[in-house]
């Protein structure tokens, strides 16, 4: 964890280039702001075929830490905005979701 999701408008969706460089932004985002391990870090892109809403969803789910507050939260979010904005050329809606250690059964 963290896993970023990115949902985009199948017909929107930008080059490979511009994904790349993307992913790289997003994850320096994961392991600068939110101290994730780079291994730890997914990010994923998916075709969507969208009925409602914004051309782009970015979902983020990541391990509730005591170091992640509200406020860190939101200058990351700013930062993943202007990063989708900067490489997509869209606005997406984000949201977040910390879950507790407790709570997360992971493999691989």
């Amino acid at each position: 964890m963290p896993n970023l999701t990115i949902f985009i408008q199948a017909e929107k969706i930008p080059p490979e280039a511009y994904l790349s460089e993307l992913t790289e932004e997003c994850a320096r985002l994961c392991t600068d702001v939110l101290q994730a391990a780079l291994d730890k870090v997914h990010v994923i892109y998916v075709a969507a075929r969208q009925g409602r809403g914004h051309p782009a969803y970015a979902e983020i789910r990541y391990r509730l830490e005591p170091f992640r507050t509200p406020s860190l939260m939101d200058a990351f979010m700013a930062r993943l905005d202007e990063a989708i904005k900067r490489h997509t050329g869209l606005t997406a809606r984000i949201r977040c979701f910390g879950y507790s250690s407790p709570a997360i059964y992971a493999r691989n």
